[in-house]
């Protein structure tokens, strides 16, 4: 029979000293990337609603929501390094899914028509688009993955472009798109990652974290 090795006995070697990953690493893990492809899905399904069914836009604010709070399980259980860079993706979530809340109570349309039309309303809420890049950034320098590579100057051009009054409708729908698209298949491959690297090197947090960092 072949051994097995419990993988709470693995040893790995890190910067400043070796470390185990336990089964709560995992969790957070495993936690992470379901948030991930919660959010992913419902952008996916809100885009497709937008480019196809612009009748339906009521159907959006659901889907938003659930995004929102996909995105934000997310930020709660993922790996940095630097805990004021974790901190500072969690305000912009927490400034972003407020502003949505607060416009949602108070206009009467829709929660994607006002974002829409009214400027101001999507710079409030675009703070959680700012917490989503940061993901995709991380993912991006930590991992290299082409779809992070894209997303990350993506999405800032989509929003700052339809700010300024930059970019055509086609072009707007033709970005929709594409960002949906490459988001699925990022939450698709981070399912089938392996574990362990996405915990990182956990004598760096143990460093940073004797130094308050």
């Amino acid at each position: 029979m072949t051994n097995q090795v419990a993988p709470e006995s693995i040893i790995y070697p890190g910067q400043f000293g070796d470390f185990t990953i336990d089964k709560s690493d995992r969790t957070s893990v495993i936690i992470y990337r379901t948030g991930l492809g919660i959010a992913a899905l419902s952008f996916a399904l809100g885009s497709a609603v937008s480019l196809f069914q612009p009748n339906n836009l009521s159907l959006l604010q659901p889907l938003f929501f659930c995004f929102s709070l996909g995105l934000g399980v997310s930020l709660l259980t993922i790996h940095i390094y630097l805990a004021v860079l974790h901190r500072v993706l969690q305000i912009f979530w927490a400034i972003g899914t407020t502003s949505a809340v607060f416009w949602t109570i108070s206009s009467r349309a829709p929660l994607a028509t006002t974002l829409y039309h009214q400027p101001l309303a999507l710079f409030g809420v675009g703070f959680i688009f700012a917490a989503l890049t940061g993901i995709y950034f991380k993912e991006a320098f930590c991992f290299y993955r082409l779809e992070t590579k894209f997303l990350t100057p993506l999405v800032p051009a989509l929003l700052l472009g339809h700010l300024l009054n930059l970019i055509p409708v086609a072009g707007e729908k033709l970005m929709l798109a594409t960002w949906a698209v490459l988001f699925c298949v990022f939450a698709l491959r981070k399912a089938v990652q392996p574990i362990p690297p996405d915990i990182g090197d956990k004598s760096v947090f143990t460093y940073l974290h004797e130094r308050k960092v």
